[in-house]
């Protein structure tokens, strides 16, 4: 058993008898100061809490039952886990957002096995997204849904990582608009086109793809500038949908963005994924599982558990002791969110919470940081 040392003088301590709730006495040898010793069980406590939470297991089948379940861990709820910094580039990167309400997304960053960063925002937008890829090394290519603002801070923040566009979303843009069962032969010929976009494996069949759009679009000019007068006198495109489908598709081109996974430069260290359904089908199916599992938790425990399941995922997460040692809770996040405030006052402008600024100030809060890979 490990010798105990007074927390006084630092000398061995013996044992001297037991309390009346049973508990071992200790008295030091040199001083003869007493104590009592107990175990502090919260790091055992995390680990069942977890083991529940990404599992599919029930509380009541959780050591004690479920109400004593519940009481033991309902401080757990207040910890945040926060994302690391991760300083080892990867050669892929895969970014998304999931949306756990109308006001409330996680964007997230992975590679093949590892969620590599995570944001709470509002909504979808650049500064979110680059909160989020600040503290990612920056990849050679990052894979995306095309969400709103991204571009510009990939832009910012990555300027070097070339940019694939997931073509299966690419072609689910353009069904959207011309649906399944398109109406008009353009709008046939264009859906054909886009699901024609999912078998593109050369170069060759990339260019051909490519002056097949041009084809159609010079074929189909006319027909698209076609006009329409509403009944209170407003002129439109009468195709309007099949506009934008074209657009859609032709901002892509012109980015250079569809055939990223095709590029004879970026290939020759090993083939490249055209479409982001790694962190479709590992990250955010997984995430939607596991709340389905738990569903009834309030919007902020939903997020606290899409926070876990990263965390846990993430490439060296820290112990359960650790991570009660080192992660923000409710009462830390606030009392930084109450410094910001008055700063924000004496500056005139003041930060709304959840905002992806206040949350971005406490991803890079300095009593959080922690810089392993």
């Amino acid at each position: 058993m490990k010798a105990h040392t007074c927390p006084l003088c630092g000398a061995r301590m013996k044992r001297n008898g037991k309390t009346s709730a049973g508990r071992t006495r200790w008295r030091c040898t040199s001083c003869g100061a007493g104590s009592v010793r107990r175990m502090d069980s919260s790091a055992k406590l995390l680990d069942s809490f977890l083991g529940w939470l990404l599992t599919r297991r029930r509380q009541a089948d959780m050591p004690g039952g479920g109400r004593t379940f519940r009481r033991k861990t309902a401080r757990f709820w207040e910890i945040w886990p926060m994302p690391p910094k991760v300083e080892s580039p990867r050669r892929v990167v895969f970014v998304d957002g999931i949306h756990l309400g109308r006001k409330a997304v996680v964007l997230i960053a992975s590679d093949e096995g590892h969620a590599l960063g995570w944001h709470l925002c509002r909504s979808e937008n650049s500064r979110a997204w680059a909160a989020l890829m600040s503290r990612v090394a920056a990849p050679e290519v990052v894979v995306s849904d095309g969400g709103d603002g991204f571009q510009k801070a990939l832009r910012k923040t990555w300027p070097g990582t070339r940019h694939q566009r997931c073509v299966f979303h690419a072609f689910c843009q353009v069904r959207r608009y011309t649906t399944s069962r398109p109406r008009t032969q353009a709008g046939a010929e264009l859906y054909g086109l886009a699901r024609a976009l999912l078998a593109v494996t050369t170069l060759r069949e990339a260019d051909g793809w490519v002056q097949s759009l041009l084809a159609w679009s010079e074929r189909w000019d006319s027909f698209l500038a076609e006009t329409a007068r509403s009944e209170d006198g407003r002129v439109s495109l009468a195709h309007e949908r099949l506009v934008k489908a074209r657009r859609s598709l032709v901002r892509l081109v012109n980015a250079g963005a569809l055939f990223t996974y095709l590029d004879p430069g970026l290939v020759r260290d090993g083939p490249l994924p055209s479409t982001n359904n790694s962190i479709e089908g590992g990250v955010n199916a997984q995430l939607r599982a596991m709340l389905r599992d738990h569903r009834g938790l309030s919007i902020e425990r939903r997020l606290k558990a899409v926070f876990w399941w990263c965390y846990v995922h993430s490439p060296n997460p820290l112990p359960a002791a650790g991570i009660l040692r080192v992660m923000p809770t409710d009462r830390s996040i606030a009392a930084i969110y109450e410094r910001l405030d008055e700063r924000e006052r004496l500056e005139g402008t003041i930060p709304q919470w959840g905002d992806a600024v206040v949350w971005s100030e406490l991803h890079h809060s300095e009593p959080y940081r922690m810089d392993w890979d």
